[in-house]
């Protein structure tokens, strides 16, 4: 698979077999993205890696403390502004729309899209997931090294045919995600990252992207 056909067909994928992904080929790809590109390199990335019984109970943990109204932990960084200005605002609105519509879930349909979004913590059947995490001292660059690094590993996961899909959720369940993981305390859980083989069976839209001139201003000499 060549860079532009990863980059192309990698997606959040949220729905997965449970065909087994192999500590070998994890150990491949985690390895390569260590090359990823950080400032002064700080490499600022720290990644859990949970498979088999150590996954299944955590998604049991957090599914249950979800499904039965526990509060959220409280955020130790702000998902998304509380005011999206345009466009941002109706980019996320309109893939809400898509996402719910290709699970045939009517937005007036709270329990529906509840039960959707518990998917979230139980990694959408996948059977291995990755938990990045980040120190607190480090600054806005060094967040945006970790995004690097984990773009590189889900584009070195598709090259082994796999596929992934990165969660903000699981920092809303973050001390949940601690009892298993251990972490030192001046580290925050960024997000979590499902892995495994994508199920065909589940239903999905592919989201649009923005034309290029939306986003792109060429300066010609």
């Amino acid at each position: 698979m060549d860079v532009y056909e990863a980059v192309t067909s990698r997606r959040a994928v949220r729905g997965f077999t449970d065909e087994p992904v192999s500590r070998e080929v994890l150990e491949r790809v985690l390895s390569a993205a260590a090359w990823s590109p950080s400032g002064s390199n700080l490499q600022p990335w720290n990644s859990y890696v949970l498979t088999g019984a150590p996954l299944a109970e955590l998604k049991t943990r957090a599914v249950e403390r979800v499904s039965h109204g526990d509060h959220w932990d409280e955020r130790e960084y702000e998902m998304y502004p509380r005011e999206l200005k345009s466009p941002y605002g109706e980019r996320r609105s309109a893939f809400g729309k898509e996402r719910y519509s290709a699970l045939g879930i009517a937005r007036e349909d709270w329990e529906a899209r509840q039960r959707a979004a518990i998917a979230n913590w139980n990694c959408f059947g996948a059977p291995a997931a990755l938990f990045c995490y980040i120190d607190r001292d480090l600054g806005r660059p060094q967040w945006a090294d970790v995004g690097m690094y984990l773009q590189t590993v889900m584009l070195l996961l598709r090259d082994e045919g796999l596929h992934s899909c990165t969660q903000m959720a699981w920092s809303q369940v973050r001390e949940t995600v601690a009892e298993f993981l251990s972490p030192p305390d001046g580290l925050i859980l960024f997000c979590g990252m499902s892995i495994g083989h994508e199920d065909p069976k589940v239903s999905y839209t592919r989201t649009g992207r923005a034309p290029l001139n939306e986003t792109v201003t060429f300066v010609d000499g």
